[in-house]
């Protein structure tokens, strides 16, 4: 068993939702430590189920998600609490409060860690402060740090949602999607953001892609899910246009890129 420190084990994982569809099947999958990998699958693969089983915001019905050696709790709790310190998330929609600044958006990522009466008054100690704006300067925005959220730009905006997830000194950083909703040029910058943070600071990095192209620029490890089941993981330098389609079920199209003149 892989204990160290960002190791994810899947064992066996299944997951079917309440009407019965099945969101997971028998997944069997290890994730080493540090790790930068990138997950593909049409809408509805399972690639969101599989990030939500780690921080255990999906229930598993069958099998078991281990973080560092440990079992994801399947109940709310304080051991659930604990693993969540350690797993960092990053979504689509940004999830940021608009009316709060960007300071107080990225200390939302210190909760876990500082007594809730200090929360409630803003009186927010300097060391988690610090760690806030260390977390700003890793994405290139401090100077945004007293600005309303509601005043960014969509690429601004992820970038705060980037940070709060650093705020939080994960070991693990799950990422559902989060360029769908930029344009091109964004979008290449917040996925070299998200390279550069695995290889400076080695959390283990697991993103959610829809853009074939984007995947294979940026992954090193590419995870291809169809139906639940697991049916493709190999390297980004190998992976072939037959891979994909295989882990589609069928010939990509323009919309599957996002360069458009992208040659896969």
């Amino acid at each position: 068993m892989n204990t160290a420190k960002g190791s994810i084990e899947f064992q066996n994982t299944s997951v079917v939702y309440a009407n019965g569809t099945v969101g997971m099947k028998d997944l069997n999958l290890v994730i080493e430590p540090g790790e930068f990998v990138v997950i593909v699958g049409s809408s509805g693969a399972g690639k969101s189920t599989l990030l939500r089983a780690i921080n255990g915001l999906n229930k598993v019905t069958s099998g078991s998600v281990r973080v560092d050696g440990v079992e994801v709790p399947q109940k709310e709790g304080r051991e659930l609490r604990e693993l969540r310190k350690q797993v960092g998330m990053i979504f689509q929609d940004f999830r940021l409060v608009k009316r709060l600044s960007v300071m107080s958006n990225v200390l939302i990522g210190r909760l876990a860690h500082v007594a809730g009466w200090r929360t409630l008054l803003n009186l927010w100690p300097d060391s988690d402060r610090q760690i806030a704006m260390q977390a700003l300067e890793r994405v290139g925005i401090t100077e945004k740090a007293w600005v309303k959220a509601s005043q960014l730009s969509g690429g601004q905006q992820q970038r705060v949602g980037i940070a709060r997830a650093l705020a939080q000194e994960p070991a693990i950083i799950l990422a559902d999607e989060p360029v769908a909703s930029l344009d091109p040029v964004t979008t290449h910058q917040i996925m070299r953001d998200l390279v550069r943070i695995n290889q400076e600071l080695g959390i283990t990095t697991l993103v959610n892609l829809h853009f074939l192209d984007l995947a294979r620029e940026y992954g090193n490890r590419i995870i291809g899910l169809r139906h639940g089941e697991l049916v493709y993981d190999g390297s980004a330098k190998t992976v072939t246009d037959k891979d994909f389609r295989e882990i589609y079920g069928r010939d990509f199209t323009e919309d599957d890129l996002l360069d458009e003149d992208a040659k896969l």
